[in-house]
């Protein structure tokens, strides 16, 4: 492209290319602030038009758009803004407990720690996936519990049955007889 299609803009004076279809009277660039220059400044000058001095004003007016407004009912009404629906059913919110809780031993297993407090593992999968969707949640619930299964054995006590499933460990398989122990 030639320098000399390029111009300088009213507003922020940098040079710019104009678009090639408007570039007969394209006068400011395409900045956001430049935008906002030319939209007050081509409103300025309808305005300063003599047909348009008084397109707001008067009876004519007044009459003009009690018209309009009747053929478009409720346009100009601020929609009310309707609350935040989660793509989920709501749960029931646990009441909160008037007593404190003993703090947890802290040489007690990892288990009896996080089934005091189903909160937090919920929390902490929710944080984990990046999703508060009780549908994610469960998906990764069950991957995580199969994982756990895989790490405990299959004699591990399970609490929900819903969650046990007839599959073997690979590492509570037996082992080759040829093996070493570990």
């Amino acid at each position: 492209m030639k320098s000399s299609l390029r111009r300088k803009c009213r507003h922020c004076k940098l040079l710019f290319l104009p678009e090639r279809r408007n570039a007969h009277h394209q006068r400011y660039c395409s900045q956001p602030a430049c935008r906002r220059q030319s939209k007050a400044e081509s409103q300025r000058r309808w305005r300063e038009k003599p047909q348009n001095q008084n397109y707001f004003r008067g009876k004519e007016n007044c009459e003009r758009v009690r018209q309009w407004r009747q053929r478009h009912p409720g346009y100009s009404r601020k929609k009310k803004s309707s609350p935040e629906e989660a793509l989920q059913d709501l749960c029931m919110s646990q009441p909160a407990q008037s007593q404190r809780l003993a703090d947890p031993d802290l040489s007690a297993a990892l288990q009896d720690v996080f089934v005091m407090q189903p909160a937090v593992l919920v929390g902490l999968i929710s944080t984990m996936t990046g999703s508060a969707l009780q549908d994610d949640i469960a998906i990764a619930t069950r991957a995580l519990f199969r994982k756990g299964q895989d790490i405990l054995g299959p004699n591990a006590p399970v609490q929900n049955p819903a969650y046990r499933h007839e599959q073997t460990s690979p590492l509570s398989a037996a082992a080759a007889p040829c093996a070493a122990a570990i």
